[in-house]
């Protein structure tokens, strides 16, 4: 579906699924008037009934988002299943139709012959290159990738991801709408197959399973490791950060040569804290590591079954068990994220 968003302008959702509703709700949160598309106009309508139903539950619960109430913000979102209607007055579109590259094509090939000059064109793809995206288009210039992360109404990172003629000001507009509507956007400076957030994740799973694959550790105890060990630190602060604020201070190592490196941009091993600290500590142990890693999973087969067999042991395959498992963790994420906007860094 293309989303709308406007303030008065308004924005275009096209897709009434799971993406498409998040957006048109996350838009109407930061006071636009968001228009919801499908061909379909039963999903249309389906979406429109379900965003109120959810929105009435958030309000109740107390984590519904931005200033108005849910009435008001469910009076700026409206639907339709004709595509010129929807983009009509649209500043930025936002499509949501699922990962499949030649549907992508043929939904921005069209608005490419709709739109004039001002309206950003933007994908929620995951994975997909936008250099393949938007090829060949007229308003290329106002392409870009803002991929959510499921369920974007309690996840706020969105990646903005540039084809390799987007304008400055493409960018500059996504990132500041995504700001205005409680979103957390980051730049992605030139594209990457899965850009970071996928590159990271699958960095993990692919790490996890060759753990399990390996008999070194079993499934429950690798998500375990995650959600009561690494992702309660993660929550907060990323990575890097993690290593400087854990790097030990070696102002008093008996090494005469602490850090081994070019003297002209490196400080003295007395001196060094932080991330520098850090590395100089551990990076010959984490090269160590790495250079164990094995080659990418198959993702199939006997351990496929054996993950799937652990994973249902927690939370049963079927429909009801695993919906109610997703409303578990959604609340989770909704409180969560309730916790961190009260938690403010020093």
């Amino acid at each position: 579906l293309p989303g709308q968003a406007s303030n008065p302008s308004h924005g275009l959702s096209p897709c009434s699924g799971l993406i498409g509703r998040s957006w048109a709700m996350l838009f109407a949160s930061g006071g636009f008037r968001v228009k919801l598309y499908d061909i379909e106009q039963q999903q249309v309508t389906g979406a429109l009934d379900t965003i109120r139903k959810e929105m009435k539950l958030l309000e109740q619960s107390g984590a519904l988002k931005g200033s108005l109430g849910a009435e008001e913000q469910l009076a700026l979102i409206s639907g339709c299943s004709d595509l010129r209607e929807a983009v009509e007055g649209t500043v930025h579109i936002q499509e949501c139709v699922p990962e499949n590259l030649e549907l992508k094509q043929q939904l921005f090939a069209q608005l490419d012959q709709i739109v004039d000059g001002n309206v950003v064109l933007s994908s929620s793809s995951s994975c997909l290159l936008p250099s393949k995206l938007f090829a060949g288009l007229v308003h290329v210039r106002q392409c870009l990738v803002a991929h959510p992360v499921n369920p974007p109404y309690h996840v706020p990172l969105v990646e903005l991801v540039p084809h390799p003629e987007t304008a400055p000001a493409t960018m500059d507009r996504t990132y500041a709408l995504m700001r205005q509507i409680g979103q957390s956007p980051v730049r992605i400076l030139k594209e990457v197959d899965g850009f970071a957030l996928n590159r990271l994740q699958y960095a993990l799973i692919g790490e996890a399973w060759r753990l399990v694959e390996a008999g070194i550790v079993s499934p429950g105890d690798l998500d375990l490791v995650m959600s009561d060990g690494l992702g309660l630190r993660y929550a907060f602060i990323g990575p890097l950060e993690t290593m400087h604020l854990n790097a030990e201070d070696v102002a008093n190592n008996s090494s005469s040569d602490a850090f081994s490196g070019d003297a002209s941009t490196i400080k003295p091993s007395a001196d060094l804290d932080g991330m520098l600290s850090y590395c100089d500590r551990y990076r010959e142990g984490m090269k160590r590591v790495l250079k164990t890693f094995g080659p990418i999973p198959e993702f199939s087969g006997a351990v496929a079954e054996k993950v799937h067999q652990a994973m249902c042991v927690k939370v049963p395959d079927d429909p009801e068990h695993l919906a109610a498992r997703r409303e578990w963790r959604d609340g989770c994420l909704m409180r969560l994220a309730k916790l961190k906007g009260q938690v403010q860094p020093p």
